[in-house]
């Protein structure tokens, strides 16, 4: 299942994405990624562009930098969800991150959001890692009552050979569900294979 901050992106049905990208060596990146969707009306996919930038501030702390478009694919006549996104991201201590993101058209409404999250990643024996995240959503009062919404997850993946396997449990708080509705924001489990890095 395609889950973004907490919230079901394919209605509770598997999610196939595929991604590719291109790095030089004074930092700068670019790359798109895509993923199928269910929004409940005709829109098929999401097709992300990104642009970018990463290096280390110093040697124990790495700064990522991209500006991001968020693309669908199939929407109906008269919508455009399509918006950007600016994305910094601080990777310390080998083990841990911070995630600041800003949009002033969230979701296609013309509404201010900002985006801030930590999250780590710990080898716990037996080539076991285990992941954990917060995150909170703010939201401008023209979109809803709701000020912004919690999100968290936890899991556990193990490569094995190519293949990464990952579970793990996500959900948002009661606000999230009141934004999206309690099926695309509540709690669930996520199985994930992934293959390439």
């Amino acid at each position: 299942e395609y889950m973004f901050r907490g919230i079901s992106q394919t209605d509770d049905h598997p999610a196939i994405q595929a991604g590719a990208g291109y790095s030089w060596s004074n930092g700068l990146y670019v790359g798109a990624w895509a993923w199928n969707l269910d929004f409940g009306d005709d829109t098929d996919d999401e097709a992300d562009t990104f642009a970018g930038w990463n290096g280390h501030l110093s040697a124990a702390v790495k700064l990522d930098v991209q500006l991001v478009r968020y693309n669908y694919v199939g929407e109906p006549d008269g919508v455009d969800y399509a918006y950007n996104e600016l994305i910094g991201k601080l990777s310390f201590a080998e083990n841990y991150s911070a995630t600041l993101g800003y949009t002033n058209d969230f979701l296609a409404t013309e509404t201010d959001s900002i985006y801030v999250a930590v999250g780590g990643s710990w080898e716990v024996g037996n080539d076991i890692n285990l992941t954990a995240g917060l995150g909170y959503t703010t939201v401008d009062e023209d979109l809803s009552s709701e000020d912004g919404y919690l999100d968290y997850s936890i899991g556990v993946n193990r490569d094995f050979g190519p293949v990464n396997i990952g579970l793990g449990y996500t959900g948002t708080d009661s606000s999230g569900e009141n934004l999206f509705g309690e099926d695309n924001a509540e709690d669930k489990f996520v199985l994930t294979f992934a293959i390439g890095g």
